[in-house]
């Protein structure tokens, strides 16, 4: 099946009441899992790459998921995640990219829309769909740090205005999630009542960032296996499961795979220190990745929906 824009599948998904699993890769593994697990779902799915992705595995990296995602069997969106500026927009839609990513909820609103309507006039002129953020989530994420303090949630009047003032394709908001593996205390508070509300007046597909598991017997494994972890706690499964009926499209999952990874290779290294074939190290990581997103994808409720 040939490549899809993000609002391809996100509308549909939105209209369905179930959300589709936006997955970070950053080498050939992590983008085997993501692709193979959707396959054998029957899922459509979003393999996200970031700038520090694309830095990290440079034109490389961005031919092979290309390559990989033309190669599927379910409808595919390569996308380009939380891009700091049009012009990083513009080389990933020139790269082949079919959605992206332009984030400048950091900055105050006025600057926020002009940019963003800046990427949709360009991007919507060669079909590629186009998401933006309004609101701030907590955390560390690419060229974005907010602090605790500066966390604040969308408003459903800024989010229609900025909607309807920039013509993006699909919307992040701000509703309790955050970035990274600390995603606060016990189970995170999200604000279903909020997602809700700015659903009412935006009907383009909402966006939850920072919407990992972080599960725990991932968390424990990785411990148990020399690494250092504190405070790790996720988005639990069943605000998720709540949130896609609420208007929540895309979620977007990085944390879990990294920490499955990283859990995977410190097991293998500290058992088998013997152990030097590079593939029976990264092997067992993408199984058990692979693993991972099967269960996510089963949580967002989008099996069986390609």
């Amino acid at each position: 099946m040939s490549l899809v824009t993000g609002l391809d599948i996100l509308s549909v998904a939105r209209k369905g009441k179930y959300g589709v699993g936006a997955f970070n890769t950053n080498d050939m593994e992590i983008t085997q899992a993501i692709l193979e697990a959707a396959e054998e779902a029957h899922s459509p799915v979003i393999v996200s790459l970031s700038e520090g992705a694309i830095k990290y595995g440079g034109d490389a990296l961005i031919d092979m998921v290309i390559h990989e995602a033309k190669q599927a069997t379910v409808p595919v969106a390569v996308h380009l995640d939380h891009g700091s500026s049009y012009e990083s927009c513009m080389r990933c839609i020139r790269a082949g990219f079919t959605s992206v990513m332009i984030d400048k909820s950091h900055e105050d609103e006025e600057t926020n829309t002009r940019e963003v309507k800046r990427v949709v006039e360009a991007a919507h002129a060669v079909g590629v769909s186009v998401e933006a953020e309004i609101g701030r989530l907590g955390g560390i994420e690419e060229h974005v740090v907010v602090t605790e303090d500066q966390v604040s949630l969308t408003e459903p009047s800024e989010a229609k205005r900025f909607i309807d003032n920039t013509d993006a394709d699909f919307l992040a908001i701000a509703i309790g999630t955050s970035h990274g593996a600390n995603k606060g205390k016990g189970r995170p508070f999200i604000h279903h009542d909020r997602i809700k509300e700015i659903a009412v007046v935006v009907p383009q597909p909402l966006v939850m960032h920072g919407a990992s598991g972080v599960p725990q017997d991932i968390v424990a494994r990785l411990i148990a296996a020399g690494g250092k972890i504190e405070g790790a706690v996720g988005i639990h499964e069943d605000d998720v499961r709540k949130a896609v009926t609420e208007g929540i499209a895309k979620i977007n999952t990085d944390t879990d795979l990294r920490l499955t990874f990283t859990a995977v290779v410190r097991e293998i290294l500290m058992n088998t220190p013997e152990q030097f074939d590079p593939r029976k190290i990264l092997g067992p990581a993408r199984t058990e990745m692979k693993r991972i997103v099967a269960e996510r994808i089963d949580v967002f409720g989008s099996a069986n929906k390609a």
